[in-house]
């Protein structure tokens, strides 16, 4: 399989770690990003852990169809794809440091937060489930909706088929 990390698709450093929790969610407040309950609950257990290092990352997009699913599939086949083509899992907190850089994504179609699939406009960040418990979340994603940036926790088990369409960020090798 050739690797897609190579192809000419815009990549995006991000400096991810380095913050407290409490300096992460004050800088996400200052920024005006808003968090549903699951983002909440997400990154208080990632920061269990402790502050990480500060380290720069290389962030590039796919979708599920680019990783050679034209069907759609599940996280797991989405993540085996993905280290196919020679691309990683990101940290836990990408999607914090993510929402923080990002500052061009488009505002989403529409206002719909589409139960049971990705939202429409949304980025899932590709990063390792913290508690294998489907009613804990799974994992982030960023969405604008009107102007305003989110960032939202979702929950799935991994029977749960993605879209040929859904967009995920993956960690560069490298």
């Amino acid at each position: 399989m050739t690797g897609l990390q190579n192809d000419a698709t815009p990549r995006r450093r991000v400096l991810v770690g380095g913050l407290s929790h409490e300096e992460l969610l004050a800088r996400l407040g200052d920024a005006g990003v808003l968090l549903n309950v699951h983002a909440e609950t997400l990154l208080a257990a990632a920061a269990v852990e402790g502050p990480s290092e500060a380290e720069t990352i290389v962030i590039v997009e796919r979708s599920v169809r680019e990783l050679g699913l034209p069907e759609g599939g599940t996280l797991p086949e989405i993540y085996e794809r993905a280290g196919a083509h020679g691309l990683r899992l990101c940290p836990p907190v990408t999607a914090a440091y993510l929402r923080l850089a990002l500052h061009d994504q488009a505002s989403a179609p529409d206002r719909v937060l589409s139960a049971g699939r990705a939202p429409s406009g949304s980025l899932t960040i590709a990063a390792p489930r913290l508690r294998d418990d489907p009613d804990f979340p799974a994992g982030l994603y960023l969405r604008v909706i009107d102007d305003r940036a989110w960032l939202r926790g979702y929950r799935c088990d991994d029977q749960h088929e993605w879209s040929a369409d859904d967009m995920f960020a993956f960690r560069a090798a490298g």
